[in-house]
């Protein structure tokens, strides 16, 4: 483990308890160096959305929390934030919370497929997720007239589809 997942590691560690105060969920972390400065990001959520009271109370707590254990060897930005309407499934629960919705993927390779007698190939889908399977991980993708099976090993992006 890299010495800045450990740094993750550890946040996530301690912010745990800060957010079940207020029934917050987690929903990631990352330490990162944008434009030559590290940024320690925090992403948190509940039922029907984050406010930015909420963001306020929970940075406050956390920022007291990180200058007690100051377990951060580099200087960075704190950032505590919602993780927007189009963040990334990255655990099981992104899936799960999101059966019956429409659904963005993009895969690292192409398939190829055969509807009605015509070979198709692409990388990029959207239809509805329809399922999530723990084992081996992969979900169930719903089109008009098909489904899909999708390792999820095979997925380089899958995210809410919102239509503007």
């Amino acid at each position: 483990m890299s010495k800045h997942e450990e740094y993750e590691k550890k946040a996530e560690e301690l912010i745990t308890p800060v957010l079940a105060k207020y029934q917050y969920e987690f929903v990631d972390v990352e330490f990162v160096k944008e434009a030559g400065s590290w940024h320690l990001r925090i992403y948190i959520d509940k039922e029907g959305g984050i406010t930015i009271d909420d963001l306020t109370v929970v940075n406050h707590e956390f920022s007291d929390l990180m200058d007690e254990h100051d377990f951060i060897a580099e200087s960075y930005i704190l950032e505590i934030s919602s993780p927007g309407l189009l963040r990334p499934f990255k655990k099981p629960r992104d899936y799960k919370r999101n059966l019956g919705n429409d659904v963005e993927v993009k895969l690292f390779a192409p398939v190829t497929w055969e509807e009605r007698g015509k070979k198709y190939t692409d990388k990029e889908f959207v239809g509805i997720l329809k399922e999530y399977k723990e084992d081996p991980e992969g979900i169930v993708l719903d089109f008009e007239d098909r489904t899909m099976e999708i390792p999820v090993k095979d997925i380089a992006l899958i995210r809410k589809s919102i239509d503007f």
